[in-house]
Formats: structure tokens, C-alpha cells, sequence
């Protein structure tokens, strides 16, 4: 019997149950009927953890590029680990990408809810098809059962660094690459356990090159290692499974993080060995932050920001983030937003070679500058119920002030929203207890910002002289010329220019008596329009926090 043979009888003993051909999986799985241009990219994250920022970005980029080329974003869920999988990472992170806008077109949804024709989309589901290839690459040779145990690896890769050489399983090192079809199923005859490696051809003294969309042009050595395709238990590696999902659901564009830029040799040389056409790579770069004045990747376990939950929590909204993520993606995103403050940020015209080569830094003031920027576009209604739905989850004892008089909170929240200058004092969600605190009694912490420049007995002058006077009934402008007409009788000026003119004549002006009346009010010397704050107030509630700054005193 030949050795053609002998390796057909290989492949029948390791993989003794019925398969499909390859052949077979091109007709199931087809070219996608896409237009010229279209690109399909991919998010295939693995259930070890929760969405993080960097799977959330990696996601926008893939979601993206799919989108503004007419082409298709899909969700495959990479579970072949099962050691290290958490309970309900899929989940969450399915959910996370549904609330930040990045739906996949198809993949896995859950369990039992997939969507598309290239499943299945859990590669946990996929075994048949990663058992067809790898039967076929025995038959050819180009791949072989290793029976080497754990302590034989240890014990190679001692010698390897006793020698100071590459640590691996390549060449004189691969101690079952050279046993015959009839050894190795003598091997299998006799129960004892193995793995499947790909035969490498690869020279680690020549070089591959490829272009990659984000870094440009990388030269690396060939891959000479006989990785491992399955595992003992049938389960394929990353490596493997990658590389016949991404060709069966005709992925064109892959974009992953950068870490992966090693690992490409072993993925380009996976694709010619089976046939395939390569897609496109495009590496980003990991997110940074600074610390004690160094760059580092910002960090799973020791940065809370790192979590995608943390947004949530903070009640940063997902529009705001998502806009935050296209200034690190792009920097000519801010102009974009500068010149086209109403579009949909779909409309801008992003590019993969506009990246960060090295990794943009993470700025949580940009973020908040972003944010407010966003949050102030918001109507009263919008972000009321925004705040509602955050506080009813994280803060239940604001949550019972505003859900007591909803009306009431959307009058607040309304103050000097709109406009062509709208204030821009939330930078999350999780700053409005602080914001409306002094519009509720049992939130108010009654102390009191009193301006510098305004003496104690001035104060209570102007406390004592306006308590008596407030009427709800006066309009904005009538409110403030009332302030004026009193300002001579309690030694301030009636106009700040007047009085920036000859300073020494009064004890202030009227906008430091609206300020002391302001911090009566609300113990705070910034606030949107005072006079809508007391129309809001009413007079029963602004006369009785007259009197009680009165009595405090200064």
C-alpha cells in the first residue's frame, strides 16, 4: 500500500464519522452577493469577560467600514474555550453592542437566536466543519497527529532554552512530524491521546509581507512552527478556526487589535495552505492612558474605565461615548462635528488610514467635553427621561424626587435648554443629583457660596430689603429692573458699566445683588437663569429660602 493510501487511512481512523467535503461547505457557503466594493467585516469576540472599551472601539471600526461600503457586519461568538468562559459574557456583550448603536447585520444573537445564511456563528457549533478541513490537510500530508504528552513539551522547550533557541514545535524539535501513516495509526490503534498539526512549509529565513490597511507595509519571517489546528478533544484552536470561518462567511476585511499583528504569518500561511483567498488585515491600536507621565494600554483589571459598565453606571449616554470613540478613531472627526453639528455621525467620512499608528490616548475630560457638548442638544423631555431611567438604577433617592412631580423635573431640566447657546453643565447623567439638588428641600445641603467681594452686612441688607418684594408675576425683564431700581437705595450701582467706572463709589453692582439673591436660593454662585429658577421655585419656596439664608447669616 502506498503511502497515498496510508494517508487516506489516516485520516479515515481520526476522523471516523461522516463528513461533508469542502467542496461541499464552498456550495453551502457562497460567494455573498455584495456589490463591487462591499466590505464584510466582523466582531468575534470570545465569552471570557465582559464588553470592554477596546472590544467596543475594535467594534465601531468593524461596524463602520462595513456600513459606508454597502457591505455586511456580523457577530461571531469565538467559544472553544469553555474553561475559561463567563456566565453571561455573550450575553452582555450582544446587549452592549445593541445599546451602542453597532448591531451586527447577522451571527449570533443569543443561545438560540442566530440571523444570517453563513451560520453557524458559534464556533462551538461548528466542529463538522473544522473536522472536513483538517481530514483533508491529512490526506495531503499537511497535517498530522502529534502524540507528544505535556511533561515531552516541557522537557523540549528546556532543551531549547538551555540552548538559547527558539521555544517551539518546528523542525528537528517536531518529534511526530516524521512518523509514518502506519506508526501514527498504530498510535491511534492503541488509545493514545493526541493533537492535529499543520505541517509547516515555512522558512523562518525568509520573509512574508503584507499591507496592512492602518500600519502599512510589515516584513515578518515565515512560520515554521507545526501549530496545533485541533485539540485532544476535537476542539479547534484559534488559529484553525479563524481561518475557515472568516473564508466560509467571506470576510474581506479583517480588523482586530494589534496584537495580533504576530500572529500573522501563521494566519496568511493557514489560508494559502487551504486554498483560500486572504482578506485584508488592518490592526488597531490599543487605547492608552498616561500614568506618572508614561503611556501604557489602558488596563482591564486596574482601570475602572476600562469596562464598558462604567459608562452606564456614570450615565455617560451611548451617543456621547460612540462620538468620543470617533475622535480617537479619526482625528479630523472634531472639524467633521464643527461643520456639520446636526448630522448623523454615520455621514462622516471615516478612514482606516487616518488611525493612530500607536495608539491614541484615553482623555476622560474629552470625554466630558463630548459628552456635554451632546447632552445639552438633548430636549427637556429627552433628557429627563434619560435621567429618570439612570437615577431609578443608580440613585433611588433622587430617583423618588423627580418621579414624585415628573413635570416638575422636565421644567427644571428645560432651563436654558434650546437656543443657539445652550448651557452645557451635565457632562454625564450622574452629575444631575448635584445640578437639581437645591430644587428639592430634602436634597438641598443649605450651605452657602457667598461672593468675596460683597461684605457680610451688605448681604443682609439686600436679603432683609428684597424679602418683602419678590413677585412671581414680573416677567424676566421686569424682575431685573426691579433689581436695578432698588441697587441705588442699598448703595450698588444700577448698571455694571456705569459702575466699573468709579468703583469706590458703591459697595457693588446689580449683578453682585443677583448673586447674593442667587445663593440665597440655591447656595451656589453658577446656575442656569435665576429667574426662572424662582418662577420654578414659586414664592412660597424662594420667600422661605430668603429667610432662612437670612437667619443663617454669612
Amino acid at each position: 500500500m502506498d503511502q497515498n493510501d496510508m494517508a487516506l487511512r489516516l485520516a479515515d481512523a481520526m476522523f471516523p464519522e461522516p463528513l461533508r467535503t469542502p467542496e461541499e461547505y464552498e456550495t453551502i457557503y457562497p460567494p455573498r452577493p455584495l456589490p463591487p466594493g462591499a466590505r464584510v467585516t466582523r466582531i468575534a469576540p470570545s465569552p471570557t469577560g465582559y464588553l470592554h472599551l477596546g472590544t467596543l472601539f475594535t467594534a465601531s471600526i468593524n461596524y463602520i467600514t462595513a456600513h459606508q461600503s454597502g457591505g455586511v457586519f456580523f457577530f461571531r461568538l469565538e467559544d472553544t474555550d469553555k474553561k475559561r468562559e463567563v456566565e453571561n459574557g455573550a450575553a452582555d456583550i450582544v446587549a452592549g453592542l445593541q445599546y451602542y448603536g453597532l448591531p451586527a447585520d447577522e451571527g449570533y444573537f443569543g443561545p438560540d437566536d442566530e440571523k444570517g445564511d453563513y451560520g453557524p456563528y458559534q464556533q462551538s457549533k461548528r466542529a463538522s466543519i473544522y473536522h472536513a478541513y483538517v481530514k483533508q490537510l491529512v490526506r495531503q500530508g499537511l497535517a498530522y497527529p502529534c502524540f507528544c504528552s505535556a511533561e515531552e513539551l516541557d522537557r523540549v522547550r528546556a532543551q531549547q532554552e538551555a540552548a538559547r533557541e527558539r521555544t517551539g514545535y518546528y523542525g528537528r524539535y517536531a518529534r511526530c512530524r516524521d512518523l509514518t501513516p502506519e506508526q501514527a495509526l498504530e498510535k491511534i490503534r492503541a488509545g493514545l491521546p493526541y493533537v492535529v498539526r499543520l505541517r509547516s512549509p515555512g522558512d523562518p529565513e525568509k520573509r512574508i509581507r503584507f499591507d496592512d490597511l492602518i500600519k502599512g507595509t510589515i516584513e515578518m519571517p515565515e512560520n515554521d512552527q507545526d501549530i496545533v489546528l485541533l485539540k485532544s478533544d476535537g476542539i479547534p484552536t484559534y488559529h484553525f478556526a479563524h481561518a475557515i470561518d472568516d473564508h466560509l462567511m467571506r470576510t474581506t476585511h479583517v480588523i482586530r487589535g494589534d496584537e495580533w499583528i504576530a500572529s500573522v504569518p501563521i494566519h496568511l500561511q493557514l489560508f494559502r495552505i487551504l486554498g483560500f483567498k486572504a482578506p485584508k488585515y488592518a490592526h488597531v491600536s490599543p487605547i492608552m492612558k498616561e500614568e506618572n507621565g508614561c503611556k501604557r494600554k489602558l488596563s482591564k483589571r486596574k482601570d475602572p474605565e476600562a469596562a464598558v459598565h462604567y459608562y452606564a453606571e456614570q450615565g455617560y449616554p451611548a451617543d456621547s461615548v460612540m462620538e468620543y470613540l470617533l475622535t480617537i478613531a479619526n482625528s479630523d472627526f472634531e472639524e467633521w462635528r464643527r461643520t456639520h453639528p446636526a448630522d448623523d455621525r454615520s455621514a462622516f467620512p471615516f478612514s482606516l488610514k487616518k488611525m493612530s499608528l500607536s495608539g491614541a490616548l484615553f482623555d476622560l475630560n474629552k470625554l466630558n467635553d463630548v459628552s456635554k457638548n451632546r447632552l445639552c442638544l438633548l430636549s427637556a423631555p429627552q433628557i429627563t427621561r434619560m435621567i429618570l431611567d439612570w437615577a431609578e438604577e443608580n440613585d433611588p433617592p433622587f430617583y423618588r424626587c423627580l418621579h414624585a412631580d415628573e413635570a416638575f423635573a422636565e421644567k427644571l431640566f428645560a432651563i436654558d435648554r434650546g437656543g443657539p447657546k445652550p448651557r452645557k453643565d451635565l457632562a454625564r447623567l450622574a452629575d444631575a443629583p448635584a445640578y437639581a439638588a437645591y430644587f428639592y428641600d430634602e436634597l438641598f445641603d443649605g450651605r452657602y457660596d457667598w461672593p468675596e467681594n460683597v461684605k457680610a452686612e451688605d448681604i443682609a441688607a439686600i436679603l432683609r430689603t428684597y424679602l418683602p418684594l419678590y413677585d412671581p408675576a414680573l416677567d424676566r425683564q421686569q424682575w431685573f429692573d426691579g433689581l436695578k431700581a432698588l441697587a441705588p437705595s442699598l448703595g450698588f450701582c444700577p448698571e455694571v458699566k456705569e459702575y466699573k467706572k468709579d468703583p469706590q463709589a458703591w459697595r457693588g453692582h446689580v449683578g453682585d445683588i443677583s448673586t447674593v439673591l442667587r445663593v440665597a436660593v440655591t447656595g451656589r454662585r453658577n446656575t442656569p437663569d435665576l429667574h426662572s429658577i424662582l418662577q420654578l421655585l414659586g414664592k412660597e419656596k424662594v420667600t422661605a429660602r430668603l429667610q432662612r439664608a437670612l437667619d443663617k447669616g454669612v
